[in-house]
């Protein structure tokens, strides 16, 4: 799965004014990713805003998509609910057609026991004909899939390819680096954790901050992965104070508002969300202002 060794971005999905999908601005974004390093997109993951995308939204954002990439990068697609069977039910009825892979959060608001997880994830696996990605995010999802679970469908289940590992607990990364089999994939969903993940022995990350600055995110990643510690580091320092800004409130209005910045898409954001305040906002346009 070396298609999946690098940085992938969790894009987001860019709102007109009236909250309707700014389709243009999509495009826009993807392309701008793929013409600056990015090595691979995940579409409708949770930056993108996926607990209110409609599911008829949701198709026309996966054909845009396929059509503007035109087979050039890799395409992970989110596929994920705390019903197992509405996660089932979406695999057997979407159209995957250019679809390389799906990665799936770990059911939320449940709190399952790491049994639970796993025979969550056994039906997934099941169900699923293209290879899964687990996605362990438990400041979202209010319950840890502990290294144990995640290793053992790593074991059981040969499509389950790998691990987007979003706790922020450096800790719970090198257990998972540790005991991992050796094809199975560690990836960082946390940007500040990213590059000590990589040095450590991690197969890169699925970013946020990514999306925004491609270029120097896929260098560091890539530096990361060439074992080059001092130049990736310098990467890293670059853009430290940013990724903290934009995680502030909330994920995605920080990164949208760096977006809105850069003239690639606007800053709307569905409720409950709002976007980022005026504050936050300042601060973020004076960092890249002086980047």
């Amino acid at each position: 799965m070396q298609e999946f060794v690098g940085m992938g971005v969790a894009l987001v999905t860019p709102f007109n004014e009236d909250l309707s999908v700014d389709f243009g601005a999509l495009r826009k974004l993807v392309t701008y990713n793929i013409d600056n390093g990015t090595d691979y997109l995940v579409i409708n993951g949770t930056t993108a805003e996926s607990a209110t995308i409609t599911k008829e939204e949701k198709i026309e954002i996966i054909k845009v998509i396929v059509e503007v990439n035109e087979g050039r990068l890799p395409l992970v697609l989110g596929v994920g609910d705390n019903n197992t069977q509405v996660v089932v039910d979406e695999l057997k009825s979407l159209d995957l057609t250019g679809i390389d892979a799906v990665l799936s959060v770990a059911p939320y608001y449940s709190k399952p026991t790491q049994e639970g997880f796993y025979q969550h994830f056994k039906v997934v696996a099941e169900a699923s004909t293209k290879p899964v990605i687990l996605y362990n995010v438990p400041g979202r999802t209010a319950k840890n899939m502990l290294p144990e679970t995640i290793l053992r469908l790593a074991r059981d289940y040969d499509n389950v390819i790998g691990v987007k590992e979003a706790g922020n607990i450096q800790q719970q990364y090198y257990e998972l680096l540790k005991n991992k089999p050796e094809d199975f994939l560690i990836i960082s969903g946390d940007d500040d954790l990213a590059l000590g993940t990589v040095l450590a022995g991690g197969a890169g990350v699925i970013s946020v901050i990514g999306q925004a600055f491609p270029k120097d995110f896929s260098e560091m990643i890539r530096l990361g992965l060439e074992g080059k510690n001092k130049e990736a580091f310098a990467l890293h320092y670059k853009l430290m104070d940013l990724i903290g800004l934009i995680f502030e409130e909330n994920n995605p209005a920080g990164i949208k508002s760096v977006l809105k910045k850069l003239t690639i898409s606007g800053d709307s954001v569905r409720l409950p969300l709002v976007p980022a305040s005026s504050d936050l906002q300042n601060r973020i346009n004076d960092f890249i202002d002086h980047l």
